[in-house]
């Protein structure tokens, strides 16, 4: 019996590490493509300001995003959260659906899409650093060099885009860094005790008493020109950014954790000058591909750091 157990208990051990390689793996996965969903936030914006003002844009999408994620919830018959997330949902509502789309929307009618990429630039470290003071979490210092490092790289490269100069729209900017890496982490937190998609359906659904009356006032007093580009805009940040992306990126940070998920999105300023050129027809510089190999080395080893 004893010889029988020691023989079994290396597989036992194996099978368990395997299965922990392969839930990281799909978390990775995951998260990477909420940040690519996300990489096509700011582009979509500038499309849906075409038709929309700012804040018709961001009321409207919080509201359609909700029906989506209110019909989800209701289709599946989840029950309302307890008591004690309520309040973690309520900063995930503040800092993600509200803040976000509303600082970065109103940032982006005075900024182009490259000078406003230094929000998410910014971050990944910001993420963690709310992290650390929320949740307890210490990474290596191998991980916060790698983290400083890319986060400096994409700075640089998109302040050189930008002209370097400051506008007023970086206050807006750094706004939206502050409460959405509150969001960000809170959202983290509670997807370790409730399916990812739950946070933000329910976040959303619970800004619908606020988000459904003032979509109605700005609607009323903001000029409306629909385009396709406008309701295509609207469309992605609704239904790609607002729901579908942030269902894979908590789902992501509740499997590989909150700090190694946020250094994803360090790429997701190159992708998004990408998505730039491909929709707005914006130019990129020699940088792009230097920025993008240092960005790179700086995911992957922020992946490898022990946190």
């Amino acid at each position: 019996m004893g010889t029988q157990s020691s023989a079994t208990a290396p597989t036992g051990i194996a099978v368990t590490t395997s299965s922990a390689a392969s839930s990281r793996t799909l978390g990775t996965t995951q998260a990477a493509l909420g940040v690519a969903a996300f990489s096509l936030t700011f582009p979509a914006t500038a499309w849906g300001l075409e038709s929309f003002g700012p804040w018709s844009l961001v009321a409207v999408r919080s509201v359609l995003a909700a029906l989506i994620a209110g019909g989800c919830l209701l289709a599946l018959r989840v029950p309302l959260p307890a008591r004690r997330h309520r309040a973690g949902l309520a900063v995930v509502a503040a800092g993600v659906v509200l803040g976000f789309p509303l600082l970065t929307t109103l940032a982006l009618q005075t900024s182009t899409t490259a000078h406003a990429a230094v929000v998410v630039g910014l971050l990944p470290l910001t993420t963690a650093l709310f992290s650390a003071l929320r949740v307890g979490t210490r990474p290596s210092r191998t991980f916060w060099t790698a983290a400083l490092a890319g986060a400096a790289a994409v700075v640089a490269f998109t302040v050189q885009q930008s002209g370097g100069a400051l506008t007023t729209a970086d206050l807006y900017l750094f706004a939206a860094l502050l409460v959405c890496a509150a969001g960000y982490t809170e959202g983290g937190r509670l997807a370790r005790v409730m399916p990812g998609w739950q946070v933000i359906g329910w976040a959303l659904v619970l800004c619908l008493p606020l988000t459904v009356p003032v979509a109605a006032v700005a609607l009323s007093y903001e000029p409306v020109h629909l385009t396709w580009h406008g309701v295509t805009g609207l469309l992605w940040v609704a239904a790609g950014s607002q729901f579908l992306g942030l269902v894979v990126w908590y789902r992501g940070m509740a499997a590989v954790g909150i700090p190694k998920a946020s250094q994803l999105q360090l790429a997701q300023p190159l992708l998004t000058l990408v998505w730039s050129v491909l929709l707005l027809g914006e130019h990129l510089t020699v940088a792009a591909p230097l920025t993008a190999a240092a960005v790179l080395v700086c995911i992957a080893v922020t992946q490898r750091a022990r946190g």
